[in-house]
C-alpha cells in the first residue's frame, strides 16, 4: 500500500490539539530510554487481549493495547445503558492484567477487578468500571481518563478504546433458530453474539462506519510490531478490522503484524472451527490485510499443512509453540506466551536495540 490515506491523514492531524500524550514509563518508574525496546500495540478484548498484555508487558514497556467497545453485557452493558457511556469492562480487564507483579500491581489488580455483591442497584458493578465512567465524566476525554487510571495502577502500558463511540455488533448467523436451520438471522449484541447457537457467517458495526480514537491510529502506525488476538474471534477480534480508519492503519504500518489464535474453538461462536478455519474468517471481513506471522499452540494445531496454506494467503509464517497452561485448561500461560512472543520478535523483526 504506497501513500498515505486522506481519511488517516484527517485523524492524524485531529490529533495535533494539544494535548500532551506522555510516554508510559517503564518498570520502578524510571523513563524508558528510546531505541532499547521494541513498540508493541496488542489488539482484541476481553480474556484475549489480557493474556496477551499479560505476556507482552514481561518483554516490553513499550505497550499499548486497543479494545473494542461493543460490549452490551454485564456491569458494562448496564452502565453503557443507563448513561450513554463507553462499555468500560474490557479497558478495566486491560488496565488489569497490565499491571506489575509486585504488590502495588498486584494489589490495584484485584481492587478494579473486585465486583460488589449484594441485593441492590450495586451489584454486579466492578470498581474499575465506576472508576474509569467517573473519570470519562470528571474529564470529558476517553483517552486522559484512561491515562490517569492507568497511572494510579502504575500500569506497564496504555490501553485505549478503539473508537469514542459505543458500538453495536451484529452477526448473521445460519441455523440461529433450530426450527429453521438453513435460514440466515441477524443477531444483535455481542453478549448475545459470542453465545449465539448456528453458525457465524459474518459480523458488522452499526454504525457502520465508526470513528477511530486518533490515538490507537497513531500507535497502529508507530508500532514495531501489532497483534492481533487471541479472544473470542466475532465479538472481540473481528471488530477492530470493522473500524475503517483502524483498518486501513493495519494496512499501512511499517509494523509486523502476528496474528495470535486461540487455543481451543469457544461454545457458540466458533464451535468446530479448526485453526485455519479462524483464519479464513478473517480474510473475509479484511481480504486486503497481510500478516507476517500466525502464532498458534502446537497441540491445538492437528494439521499444519492446511494452516500453513492458510498463512500463506496472508503471507504470513507458522509459529507453533506451548503456550498453554500445563494444567490442560484451555487458557494462556503468560510466561509461555511471552517466550513464544519474545523469539518470534527475534527471528521475524530487527534484532535489538530497536529504532
Amino acid at each position: 500500500m504506497t501513500g498515505r490515506s486522506p481519511r488517516l491523514g484527517r485523524l492524524r492531524r485531529s490529533a495535533s490539539d494539544g494535548r500532551v500524550v506522555r510516554p508510559v514509563e517503564a518498570r520502578g518508574g524510571k523513563p524508558r530510554r528510546r531505541g532499547t525496546q521494541p513498540k508493541v500495540v496488542a489488539l482484541g478484548g476481553g480474556m484475549g487481549l489480557s493474556a496477551s498484555l499479560t505476556a507482552l508487558r514481561r518483554i516490553t514497556g513499550d505497550l499499548t493495547g486497543v479494545v473494542t467497545v461493543a460490549d452490551d453485557g454485564g456491569s458494562s452493558g448496564r452502565l453503557r445503558e443507563e448513561l450513554g457511556v463507553l462499555p468500560p469492562g474490557d479497558l478495566r480487564k486491560a488496565l488489569a492484567a497490565l499491571c506489575g507483579d509486585d504488590d502495588w500491581g498486584q494489589t490495584w489488580a484485584r481492587v478494579i477487578q473486585h465486583r460488589f455483591k449484594s441485593q441492590g442497584e450495586i451489584n454486579g458493578h466492578a470498581v474499575g468500571n465506576l472508576l474509569i465512567v467517573a473519570l470519562w465524566e470528571q474529564l470529558g476525554d476517553h483517552v486522559m481518563a484512561l491515562d490517569l487510571v492507568g497511572k494510579l495502577l502504575g500500569a506497564h502500558g496504555r490501553v485505549l478504546p478503539m473508537s469514542a463511540v459505543p458500538l453495536e455488533l451484529q452477526a448473521l448467523v445460519k441455523g440461529h433458530d433450530p426450527d429453521r436451520p438453513d435460514d440466515v438471522d441477524t443477531v444483535r449484541g455481542q453478549a448475545t453474539v459470542a453465545l449465539t447457537p448456528g453458525e457465524v457467517q459474518s459480523v458488522h458495526l452499526v454504525p457502520h462506519d465508526p470513528p477511530a480514537v486518533p490515538e490507537a491510529v497513531d500507535a497502529v502506525l508507530d508500532a514495531d510490531w501489532v497483534v492481533l488476538g487471541p479472544g473470542s474471534w466475532f465479538s472481540s477480534v473481528m471488530p477492530h478490522l470493522l473500524v475503517p480508519d483502524l483498518l486501513d492503519a493495519l494496512m499501512e504500518t511499517k509494523a509486523r503484524r502476528v496474528l495470535s489464535l486461540n487455543l481451543a474453538p469457544q461454545p457458540g461462536e466458533t464451535d468446530g472451527f479448526s485453526p485455519q478455519r479462524h483464519l479464513e474468517v478473517l480474510g473475509r471481513h479484511a481480504p486486503k490485510l497481510a500478516l507476517d506471522v500466525v502464532l498458534a499452540d502446537v497441540a491445538a494445531v492437528l494439521d499444519r499443512d492446511s494452516l500453513t496454506d492458510a498463512a500463506k494467503r496472508f503471507g504470513a509464517a507458522v509459529e507453533l509453540a506451548p503456550v498453554a497452561r500445563p494444567d490442560g485448561t484451555p487458557r494462556h500461560d503468560p510466561e509461555l506466551l511471552a517466550a513464544a512472543y519474545d523469539r518470534i520478535f527475534r527471528m521475524h523483526g530487527r534484532i535489538g536495540p530497536w529504532r
